[in-house]
């Protein structure tokens, strides 16, 4: 009997000294020391502030890069967009609104979708989806819409984000002008509305100098220049 149970005794302890070696024997071969410097570092971005409407939007001018955009480019572009958002004229929504006529679409107003209470606080504040607006949430969404359910990363370059935005302002019945042509309809406008004036203003000392002529050529009144009747 005692042989059997110092049999038992001596396999375990074997057993136990057999995995101990392999431990220490693995641990030799696959041991490998931490970095001194990390490969790179995972940095969350800072939320932005919950209250009060608009939060700190890009640097970056959109408008003026519209001009030379790819609205083929752009085509490209939206694919990153096309999961969620339908493009299509009367497109259906999906996990965010049809796009189709976007540009200059008023803010959370796209028919049968559901809109974050975010996107609703800043609609209250901002009318319209201008290109900067456009372009700013593009950017980082949740940067410039806070509370948007969004949950997008963003398109940070600016030619990318010109590129697409001008393939969206495509994607409508009536495209809105591009900035530059807006810009140059303004004065256009606001001078087409001051030349009446201006030419009343000019033809009033005209007409006004038609009338003095005579007097100021110093012509006497009849009266004078008829000899008294004797």
């Amino acid at each position: 009997m005692n042989s059997y149970v110092n049999m038992g005794v001596g396999a375990f302890l074997g057993t136990v000294f057999v995995l101990m070696s392999v431990s220490i024997a693995s641990e030799g071969v696959f041991h490998s020391e931490v970095p001194e410097k990390e490969g790179f570092a995972i940095i969350a971005e800072e939320g932005a502030s919950e209250a009060g409407g608009a939060a700190e939007v890009a640097e970056v001018d959109i408008k003026p890069l519209l001009a030379s955009a790819d609205a083929t480019a752009g085509a490209n572009v939206f694919k990153k967009c096309a999961s969620c958002h339908s493009i299509e004229k009367g497109g259906p929504n999906k996990v965010g609104p049809g796009l189709w006529g976007i540009v200059d679409h008023a803010i959370a107003a796209h028919e049968g979708f559901s809109y974050s209470a975010g996107m609703k606080t800043f609609a209250e504040a901002n009318k319209t989806w201008s290109y900067d607006h456009l372009s700013y949430f593009i950017e980082a969404p949740k940067k410039h819409v806070p509370g948007t359910a969004m949950g997008f990363a963003g398109v940070k370059k600016p030619d990318e984000r010109a590129n697409l935005i001008a393939y969206l302002r495509e994607q409508s019945d009536t495209p809105s002008p591009l900035p530059e042509a807006m810009a140059a309809a303004a004065p256009a406008a606001e001078g087409d509305a001051a030349t009446p004036a201006a030419e009343g203003d000019a033809a009033s000392p005209a007409v006004a100098g038609d009338a003095m002529t005579p007097a100021a050529e110093g012509e006497k009144p009849a009266a004078e220049t008829t000899a008294p009747a004797n």
